[in-house]
């Protein structure tokens, strides 16, 4: 299950503080954290008053893009405080949770499918594993943020299967390395979904949607606030059958909220976590065939999270930010009768992984224009590993639990001279098995006429090893002394607003992928490790995307070209091999682009179309030895949706509303994943009954 608190208090006011100002304390976290704001408020320091500037803007007031697009958002994800997202020097993306839920978005990978320089792959039905591509890096290039904390596994990996839209206010997608800021995993960029805040007076909803594939939704959120406190909480379950005749069902439930509280008018602080319960059952093996009446995956994740901010003089500001990340996962093969007893017929595994981190920043304000930011973070990972294979031969065991710890310094600079912003950052990692690395990261935005901006960015970005890589012990030996993979990438852009209606953006961004890490065989010496740096991989393209609002329609629209090549195919070799040297990266389009229209029908109805195309892809047919090297076809998919207010929340009577959606209405036949066919045509209808208490 996933649980979502959150809280805040406001501590008295210090020196330099005006009469009247007051500061936010963020805090996330488990209840063993819930100490620290007592500490903080007994101790001298003191809060100061964020205070938007040129270049600084608090997040949430830029405007709600439900009846107009948001021509210059809050960006919180690419620099250390909010800024908007003019004085970027990067390609920057903002999607908002209440306009994905209307349309009847229901996770947050479905949600991602219309961001340029974004492809999701998932393989199979819903449920099924769902990796995210960002500008042609790998899967595990791209760090996923919850409210600050990172989901991803230690070496990067991240399903976004079980991310839900419930609670999402919105989701930031920065593009281009950011580990001079985030560290390990920011290679291709970094996306960071924002859960809602309570404002306002007493608020609820239900919410049920469902229909094809045996879908049953149901989510039910109460929310509200004041000047002096502030609270979300919601619990969702989400039921489908899936797509395939037999064992393919996924359950889901997710518990999430938060809480916010002033004290005084100088402090305040902020709790959330997230616990999931996931059960996903798919018959499928290595080729997609559907084999297998009794295997499944489990997942059972705590995400949670504290952040403070403390005034230690007029200028300068402190900020603490614990967080935590607990999974544990695995996958479930029994056999599937009393006569299964021949050759591997049963499996077992479980991975308990945890990420704990605490990150401590000054941010010093030297003026509106220029703030300054020193901050220094220490992790510890932890994973510990079991898994068990039976067969007639007898029973087969392996287990580890291995851990390791990073420490880092980091400096960022956000300026501007005359019109123009400027930006840039250095993080200097010390990991006690890779030793010490430096990245960073800088951007510029230059103002040209009334709407015209131009951009341009670089930065280094690492990628640590995963555990197995290595910790690995038996058939395959870990090498303690790998490095982390690395990418150096530069971007330049220009937008063009088109008054107060319409914004193009165009980026032209190329990168270098080195140091990826491989497997071998063969070793160069007997007793030698299996995994080595080798590898190395490019990719360069163009994004362009385009919003509008004319009278009662609004557009999106986004446009992708890749180009992406091995440069090195380290120890892979043959045509079936992953890397071929001058070949492209797998499961990469060369072209994709997406557009959505919606719009109103009075004052209570609304309507939206999306359209998604998707050029061939190169992939693998992993099922035979070697591998055999295939192409994924191009195609489209339809998306409609319509729904409206029946009836508004009144004093004493609830509001309703009414959604119908149609996904892939030409009913297309497509795989993301060789051997993986996905959803066909689906019809869903659900109604959300809303009430509020003034």
């Amino acid at each position: 299950m996933l649980l979502h608190g959150r809280f805040s208090l406001s501590l008295p006011g210090g020196p330099g503080v005006p009469p009247g100002r007051d500061r936010r304390i963020a805090v996330r976290g488990p209840p063993s954290f819930r100490f620290i704001p007592v500490l903080l408020a007994l101790s001298p320091l003191h809060v100061i008053p964020l205070e938007p500037g040129r270049l600084f803007a608090q997040v949430g007031t830029e405007p709600s893009p439900d009846s107009a697009i948001v021509l210059d958002p809050v960006v919180a994800t690419a620099t250390p405080v909010p800024v908007s997202a003019s004085a970027l020097g990067r390609h920057a993306s903002v999607l908002d949770g209440e306009r994905l839920r209307a349309e009847g978005i229901v996770d947050v990978a479905e949600a991602l499918r219309s961001v340029a320089g974004i492809t999701v792959v998932r393989s199979g039905s819903f449920g099924a594993v769902s990796s995210v591509f960002l500008r042609g890096g790998e899967s595990d290039y791209v760090r996923v943020l919850l409210d600050g904390v990172a989901l991803n596994q230690p070496g990067g990996a991240i399903d976004l299967a079980g991310l839900t839209m419930e609670s999402v206010d919105r989701i930031e997608i920065v593009r281009g390395p950011a580990s001079g800021l985030y560290g390990s995993d920011a290679v291709s960029g970094v996306i960071q979904i924002f859960t809602r805040r309570g404002e306002g007076g007493l608020a609820g909803s239900v919410t049920a949607f469902g229909g094809s594939y045996g879908r049953a939704d149901a989510t039910l959120g109460f929310r509200g606030g004041s000047d002096a406190a502030s609270f979300a909480v919601s619990v969702a379950r989400y039921d489908t059958d899936g797509i395939l005749a037999f064992n393919n069902r996924h359950l889901n439930t997710v518990l999430s909220g938060g809480a916010e509280a002033r004290i005084g008018s100088a402090s305040a602080a902020r709790f959330s976590a997230r616990l999931e319960d996931r059960v996903y059952r798919f018959p499928t093996d290595g080729s997609g065939a559907a084999v297998d009446m009794n295997q499944l995956s489990f997942s059972e994740a705590a995400t949670l999270g504290i952040e403070i901010e403390r005034r230690l003089a007029d200028r300068i500001e402190l900020r603490t930010f614990v967080s935590l990340h607990d999974a544990d996962t695995g996958t479930e093969d029994p056999a599937d009768g009393p006569d299964d007893v021949a050759g591997f017929y049963a499996f077992h595994s479980l991975d308990a992984m945890r990420r704990l981190a605490a990150d401590v920043r000054l941010n010093w304000r030297r003026s509106d224009r220029t703030l300054l930011t020193l901050g220094t973070e220490f992790e510890e990972q932890r994973v510990r590993s079991f898994n068990e294979s039976l067969s007639d031969f007898g029973p087969s065991t392996a287990r580890s639990a291995n851990a390791r710890s990073n420490a880092a310094v980091y400096t960022h600079l956000l300026t501007a001279v005359g019109p123009n912003s400027l930006s840039g950052g250095v993080r200097v990692e010390q990991n006690e098995h890779y030793g010490e690395f430096l990245s960073y990261q800088a951007g510029v935005a230059l103002p040209l006429v009334a709407g015209t901006r131009l951009t341009a960015s670089m930065g280094r970005g690492i990628k640590e090893p995963t555990f197995f890589e290595v910790f690995a012990s038996g058939i395959a030996r870990g090498n303690p002394e790998l490095d982390p993979e690395r990418s150096l990438a530069w971007e330049a852009g220009i937008e063009q607003a088109l008054g107060t209606m319409a914004r193009v953006t165009a980026v032209w961004f190329d990168q270098s992928f080195e140091s990826l890490i491989q497997y071998t065989f063969l070793p160069p010496q007997p007793g030698d490790p299996n995994f080595f740096n080798v590898a190395a991989a490019s990719a360069r393209g163009i994004e362009v995307e385009t919003e509008a609002e004319f009278a009662r329609v609004g557009l999106s629209a986004g446009w992708t070209w890749l180009a992406t090549e091995v440069v090195d195919a380290g120890f892979d070799e043959g045509p079936g091999a992953a890397f071929v040297e001058g070949e492209v990266l797998l499961r990469r389009p060369g072209h994709r682009g997406n557009v959505g229209v919606r719009g109103r029908v009075g004052s209570r109805m609304r309507w939206d179309a999306g359209f998604r195309l998707v050029s061939e892809r190169a992939d693998r047919n992993f099922s035979v030895f070697p591998a055999e090297s295939v192409t994924l076809d191009s195609y489209t998919v339809l998306n409609l949706g319509v729904g409206g207010t029946l009836l508004s929340p009144q004093a004493g009577r609830p509001g309703f509303e009414l959604l119908v959606r149609v996904e892939n209405v030409a009913d297309t036949d497509y795989e993301e994943a060789f051997g993986f066919r996905s959803p066909g045509r689906a019809f869903y209808v659900g109604g959300r009954l809303n009430w509020e208490a003034r």
